[in-house]
């Protein structure tokens, strides 16, 4: 037998173990989405996530180089579109993050940065089955140039700095409460509303 079979014949025996474990864990504890995955979970959902991505992407480098204009860009969509579940940090702390199971990744840390360019942009464009990680784009060449920028941004994640958070914080999409406080904020300025309205934090005092 060949060395490659007799390997992914171990890689599967091991992927049914962990698996078969992690399911009975599963069935132990319930499937509630508040429970902190398991080791064994993590350990299969790691293992799932690579071999989802065909090995000639893997491969596949970044064809968009590195400038301030694309990470300007990246970081723009990514306060738009993606920050709602990874934070503009990319940490992964926020209210939606942390209630997804498997939980939202810290994507400044090593699991993530030792991924491949190719694999972060299969994950972006063609989602994680069975987490909350949609599939994104369109699969347009267009597209497909916005997904490398991104990946782009997120190599600079862990040197992100405060003067990007904050403008970062400044493109989160608003909730209604808040477009309705911007709407009231125009109408003060064009002189159809009574009074400026006050902020949350002098409402409460």
């Amino acid at each position: 037998m060949k060395r490659s079979a007799r390997v992914l014949l171990v890689a599967a025996a091991v992927a049914v173990v962990w698996g078969g474990y992690a399911l009975a864990t599963a069935v132990r504890r319930g499937f509630s989405a508040r429970d902190e995955p398991s080791r064994a979970e993590e350990v299969v959902a790691r293992a799932f996530r690579r071999w989802a991505t065909p090995e000639a992407m893997r491969r596949v480098p970044n064809p968009v180089a590195a400038s301030p204009e694309v990470l300007t860009r990246a970081r723009r969509h990514f306060a738009d579109h993606c920050a709602g579940c990874h934070g503009n940090d990319g940490s992964g702390r926020t209210p939606i993050g942390r209630r997804l199971y498997p939980r939202a990744p810290d994507m400044r840390g090593a699991e993530t940065q030792r991924l491949t360019d190719g694999e972060l942009f299969s994950i972006i464009r063609n989602g994680i089955r069975l987490t909350g990680m949609p599939a994104w784009g369109d699969g347009t060449p267009k597209e497909d140039v916005g997904t490398w920028e991104l990946v782009r941004f997120i190599r600079h994640l862990p040197r992100l700095t405060p003067t990007e958070v904050a403008e970062m914080e400044a493109l989160n999409p608003k909730g209604p409460a808040e477009y309705e406080r911007a709407r009231q904020i125009e109408a003060f300025l064009a002189g159809s509303g009574p009074t400026a309205p006050s902020s949350p934090e002098r409402r409460m005092k």
